[in-house]
């Protein structure tokens, strides 16, 4: 298991965390979010946005279609903001 799967298995636990790439930005704005989640194949604007702010990236080592399967949800996840910090 990779960290970025650790750690999206704590948050998934914790229930502290958003999905899409929009509540992920809104939260970044917020400076509520710690650390970002993105699927491998996230889109080049998406990400950029993201990179804009000052936290952590983790890439997960999927497509956002997997990355919804490993969250459980019945739909496609490119970006998730992470609420807790990270070790």
């Amino acid at each position: 298991m990779s960290d970025v799967e650790s750690v999206l298995r704590k948050a998934l636990k914790s229930g502290k965390y958003y999905i899409g790439s929009r509540r992920t930005v809104k939260a970044l704005k917020k400076g509520e979010a710690k650390a970002v989640i993105v699927s491998k194949n996230c889109p080049e604007e998406v990400l950029k946005k993201i990179k804009e702010f000052n936290v952590p990236v983790l890439v997960f080592n999927g497509t956002n279609m997997q990355l919804g399967e490993f969250c459980r949800k019945p739909f496609s996840i490119t970006s998730m903001a992470i609420m807790e910090e990270i070790e």
